[in-house]
């Protein structure tokens, strides 16, 4: 835990935190504090108060003084020739003939250091500019790319509401605007309308988003079927800041009229009753094997290891085993005998000559 006071510095809204030490330091106060840019003013906005190590960016810097005579009028020298250094800034880019725009020029409390600020549309090569600009000064020199909101944060001006900008009066961190915020606040799409200073969409879309965000909730959505007290109908538009429904009521079979109720006054009747649930699948009944296919070569069932026989198939007869032939000149079940085998030398191997054919005689 340590003691720390909140410091605010020209052009910024951010508060940042800075040890007292043995300095009496009250709201309204201007000191002298050391910042990694330098020395620099700031004023005192937040009084003495110790806060946790986790809340504190470290290193924590210190406050060196309090703003004296001689340091206000040094800062105001400085302060006087801003301007200046500004057009002899724009004077040396269209020297080196650079694509960048110029913003404004920045001098550190005791002018050891300067700071140009510009915007471009891409990387820029600038090694040869701030070498020009360190021999015009004879000065510590830094170059700052910033964006368009950084660039009307800067330089301020008036919004649409005729108020200061709100980046310049208090925002102290640029929050992302979708053109999605515009939608839900029913608000025109003209890029003209939406668009701040800077070209980019209005920092002020986001205050109120929230809002719309838990309001749409619950209002019925765009096309939804309703019921008024003129009869049912289809809502067509949503104003929640009124708490008002437009709705297109049904007044015959090919007409219909526009009219506005009070959200109060709706309600869902009119909608197409809800889907009845799906009934939970059935399992699958498991299907009868089929029976087993024939042996083509057989032309009979395999055999059935376990015994069983295959359902749904008649019992065949058995057949009793065939012996083997035993004599060679037997004949075979349903075929023709025979013949006997001839011996190489035209004899008989049991020694008797053949038989000579009646047919050859």
């Amino acid at each position: 835990m340590a003691t720390v006071v909140g410091v605010k510095f020209k052009n910024t809204n951010k508060i940042y935190y800075f040890n007292p030490g043995f300095i009496a330091c009250a709201v309204g106060d201007q000191v002298v504090v050391e910042t990694a840019r330098g020395t620099e003013i700031g004023d005192v906005v937040m009084q003495p108060i110790d806060l946790d190590d986790d809340k504190i960016v470290a290193p924590l810097k210190n406050v060196v003084r309090k703003v004296t005579a001689e340091d206000l009028a040094q800062a105001s020298k400085y302060h006087g020739q801003e301007e200046s250094a500004l057009r002899v800034f724009e004077e040396m880019i269209g020297e080196y003939k650079l694509e960048m725009k110029p913003v404004s020029v920045e001098y550190a409390f005791d002018g050891s250091k300067i700071t140009f600020f510009f915007t471009a549309d891409g990387r820029i090569d600038f090694r040869d500019l701030v070498k020009g600009l360190a021999h015009h000064f004879r000065a510590r020199i830094e170059l700052r790319q910033i964006g368009v909101r950084d660039e009307a944060k800067l330089l301020g001006g008036l919004g649409k509401c005729g108020n200061p900008i709100c980046c310049k009066r208090f925002l102290t961190e640029f929050s992302p605007v979708t053109i999605k915020m515009a939608k839900e606040q029913n608000i025109s799409l003209n890029p003209s309308k939406i668009s701040g200073l800077c070209g980019r969409l209005m920092c002020c879309l986001n205050y109120e988003q929230a809002y719309y965000e838990e309001t749409l909730k619950t209002m019925p959505r765009l096309g939804a079927r309703v019921s008024t007290p003129n009869g049912p109908g289809v809502v067509t538009e949503n104003n929640p800041i009124s708490m008002r429904v437009k709705v297109k009521v049904e007044k015959g079979e090919d007409m219909t009229a526009l009219m506005e109720f009070p959200l109060d006054e709706l309600n869902l009747a009119g909608a197409p009753a809800p889907r009845p649930a799906a009934e939970p699948e059935k399992a699958p009944e498991e299907a009868e094997p089929a029976p087993r296919r024939e042996n083509p070569r057989h032309g009979r069932p395999r055999n059935n290891k376990s015994g069983n026989k295959p359902a749904g198939q008649k019992p065949q007869e058995e057949k009793a085993p065939v012996k083997k032939q035993e004599a060679v000149g037997e004949k075979k079940q349903g075929g023709k005998p025979r013949p006997r085998r001839r011996h190489r030398g035209g004899q008989h191997k049991s020694g008797n000559k053949p038989q000579e054919n009646p047919s050859n005689a």
